[in-house]
C-alpha cells in the first residue's frame, strides 16, 4: 500500500514536471532540494518530508491535495467554471465539443445532454 502511494505520488510529480517542461534539475533548483531527492520521489522510491512536499507543490504550482491523493481541489473546478462563464454561447458550444472529443480520445465516456 505504501509503495503504491509513493509510486502514484511520484507519477504525479513526473507528469506535472513534464507539463511545465522542467527538468529534475530545474525542480531541484526551484526547491533547494537535491537532484537525488527529486529523482527518488518521482520514482516512488522514497517519500518527501512535509516541508519538502510544500516546496515541490509551490515549484510545480499544484496543491498538496493533488500531489498526495490525485484529487483536484474544489477551487480548481470553481476557477474553471468561472472562466467558462466568460464565453459566448458559440464559444461555449465549441468548447463543449472539444471536451467531448478529448474525453472520447482518452477513452472516457462523455455524458449525454
Amino acid at each position: 500500500m505504501a509503495d503504491d502511494f509513493l509510486m502514484n505520488m511520484g507519477r504525479r510529480l513526473f507528469e506535472r514536471r513534464k507539463q511545465l517542461n522542467l527538468t529534475q534539475e530545474d525542480v531541484a533548483n526551484k526547491t533547494n532540494l537535491s537532484l537525488q531527492t527529486i529523482s527518488t520521489a518521482e520514482l516512488g522510491k522514497k517519500g518527501l518530508r512535509p516541508e519538502n512536499i510544500l516546496k515541490v507543490c509551490v515549484a510545480l504550482d499544484i496543491s498538496v491535495d493533488y500531489l498526495l491523493s490525485g484529487e483536484l481541489p474544489v477551487e480548481d473546478y470553481s476557477l474553471l467554471y468561472k472562466e467558462v462563464g466568460k464565453l459566448s454561447e458559440t464559444q461555449y458550444l465549441q468548447l463543449k465539443q472539444i471536451i467531448r472529443s478529448f474525453l472520447i480520445a482518452c477513452g472516457v465516456e462523455a455524458a449525454d445532454d
